[in-house]
């Protein structure tokens, strides 16, 4: 696994001070993976290039040094983990549904030694009312629709920030879905990257959807209004 480690963010072009982390989270959501549903990936080779890579793949894509990020739907931590173990200076939250998911992340900050990290338990909708506007990027890997994600993040992003998120190579009519939510929130797509994931034959999306407007202000709405009627 450290030699893919290794292999794999100097492809990519990034330092690999932020490998003995990465042993030490893989390890700790494997051991913790055996009494709670974290992840379906457990082979460290596929850790390795499906989780870790394929999330360092955006410190490539976007420049997070030095910025607020809001990881929406982090779950066992992803995106939001290794970019934060990779690239420091940023200023990571990362934001799940179930307290479960962030004890375990607060229990591996704190075992290694992270700092300027805030894992918080709140649904996205709430935890917008309260911090809207205030980051300068969100992201996502979760396994929703873009036009639901897309009402979840960007109302949490400054404007003149971004939205990332991470997506399959076959997401064209899911994006073309999304493009009225993207608009009628204060977005505007402004690049989608389909990028190769190191020591894989797989290849990912990023889709970047700038912030160029305020979202109004009845967004989002709850959970279950944007579930059955999408914008």
């Amino acid at each position: 696994m450290e030699r893919l480690l290794q292999t794999g963010l100097a492809a990519l072009g990034l330092p690999d001070e932020g490998i003995p982390a990465l042993l030490r989270f893989s390890d700790a959501l494997v051991e913790r993976n055996k009494v709670m549903n974290l992840t379906a990936i457990t082979e460290p080779s596929e850790i390795a290039t499906l989780h870790f890579l394929d999330c360092a793949a955006l410190l490539t894509l976007a420049d997070l040094k030095g910025k607020s990020v809001v990881d929406v739907g982090t779950g066992a931590g992803f995106p939001g983990m290794p970019l934060k173990i990779l690239e420091p200076s940023i200023h990571m939250t990362l934001l799940d549904s179930l307290n479960k998911r962030i004890d375990f992340l607060k229990e591996v900050c704190a075992d290694l030694g992270l700092t300027d990290v805030e894992c918080v338990h709140s649904r996205a909708e709430e935890f917008a009312a309260q911090h809207r506007e205030q980051f300068d990027f969100a992201t996502s890997r979760a396994v929703a629709n873009l036009q639901v994600l897309s009402e979840l993040c960007l109302p949490l992003v400054k404007v003149g920030g971004c939205f990332l998120a991470m997506k399959a190579v076959d997401s064209d009519d899911e994006l073309e879905q999304a493009k009225k939510a993207i608009a009628v929130l204060g977005g505007k797509l402004e690049k989608v990257f389909d990028y190769p994931i190191p020591n894989t034959d797989i290849r990912h999306r990023l889709v970047m959807i700038r912030k160029v407007k305020p979202t109004p202000a009845k967004y989002p709405r709850i959970f279950a209004k944007i579930k059955k009627t999408p914008l």
